[in-house]
């Protein structure tokens, strides 16, 4: 670690930026969405694309939850090597080198699982597999585009065509469908999220169903996100959703789906100028917080923030407390994946006293 912090110590002994979680809030965070999902049957596959931790992996593993996603393999290359080895890897393997990566990774971890979009992808896999000389086959899941347009086959003969492929595959074995309908999450009104949802999931268990009748053994559908999960886990035919983001929020799924979760993760920031009667420079810019889904907010109302640079942020007011040099804030990220990517520790503490630090094992893992 960059300088000397340990359990016991308070949050003000930190230096700035740092990635502050709030644990009880946390803690309930869990509570409240396995409370919610588990009694339904469906598993929950938490998507560690958000944490990037296997500590945190664990946690909800311990909580109930069945495996992790994640979203690259080199993600999944560190949460196996670090025991987290019951995954789905949620974006298309695609190229030489990323497959010989893969098996290589499959080869000591046969609980890895991926998906597929296309014929190239999968004879492409199935090749490698069997140049590998292990004899067993990889699980694989039929990818389906249920609205967001980013990645999957389409529904109908195109989902088909595919699944025939993969079941020609040797290598390969068709155990499921994916239908992430992404473009949903941040849908402000539960209603209208709803109901969009519903349509999703009807594109994806169809899907599933008419496999099934073309022969295929579809036992895992697997779908769903913060914005969703609860809406998912009451369709006929889903087995798994894959929420992530709950666990620490942020302000864009705060503004669409309320205060179901807290905003537990914050970035701790120092003002470290003054530069007018209402406006402060704060250390925390574009190295510590991403601006994507808007801009951050201060944990305490009635500053509004302002992008200064890498390095620096501004805190301006009109009616709040005025800030001074050397006080400090807490920064609610607009978008908490590429938030905490951009730092290497959580500082977990209870009521101001760090009980836990944990590395973002994934850190910068983007192939």
């Amino acid at each position: 670690m960059p300088y000397t912090i340990t359990p016991g110590d308070p949050i003000s002994a930190l230096d700035t930026p740092s990635m502050l979680v709030d644990l009880d809030l946390m803690e309930t965070n869990i509570t409240s969405l396995m409370t919610q999902l588990l009694p339904t049957g469906i598993s929950i596959r938490p998507h560690s694309k958000t944490t990037k931790s296997a500590i945190l992996a664990q946690k909800l593993i311990s909580a109930g939850a069945k495996g992790a996603c994640v979203a690259k393999l080199s993600e999944a290359e560190v949460m196996c090597a670090k025991g987290v080895t019951d995954l789905l890897i949620t974006c298309e393997i695609i190229g030489a080198a990323k497959v010989k990566r893969l098996v290589e990774l499959w080869k000591e971890f046969r609980d890895v699982k991926v998906v597929v979009d296309s014929e190239v992808g999968a004879r492409a896999i199935d090749e490698a597999v069997q140049e590998s000389g292990v004899g067993e086959r990889m699980k694989v899941l039929l990818d389906l585009d249920v609205g967001l347009h980013r990645t999957g086959c389409q529904p109908g003969d195109a989902a088909l065509a595919l699944a025939r492929t993969v079941a020609e595959c040797q290598n390969l074995e068709l155990i499921g469908v994916q239908g992430y309908e992404g473009h949903l999450q941040h849908v402000h009104g539960v209603e209208e999220r709803k109901k969009a949802c519903l349509e999703s999931m009807k594109i994806l268990v169809e899907t599933a169903e008419a496999l099934r009748r073309d022969g295929h053994a579809i036992r895992v559908v697997t779908t769903g996100g913060t914005g969703t999960a609860e809406f998912c886990v009451t369709v006929p035919g889903v087995t798994e959703v894959q929420p992530g983001s709950f666990l620490f929020m942020d302000t864009d799924y705060r503004n669409a789906v309320g205060t179901k979760y807290s905003n537990s993760l914050t970035i701790l920031s120092t003002v470290i100028s003054k530069q007018g009667p209402k406006s402060v420079t704060i250390d925390a810019g574009l190295k510590s917080l991403t601006t994507d889904s808007g801009l951050a907010e201060c944990k305490t109302a009635g500053y509004e923030y302002g992008v200064l640079g890498d390095e620096h942020g501004s805190l301006s007011w009109t009616d709040g407390a005025d800030l001074k040099v050397g006080d400090r804030v807490e920064m609610i990220p607009s978008h908490i994946d590429p938030t905490i990517n951009l730092h290497d520790f959580y500082y977990a503490h209870r009521k101001g006293v760090i009980e836990a630090i944990w590395p973002v094992d994934a850190r910068g893992k983007v192939q």
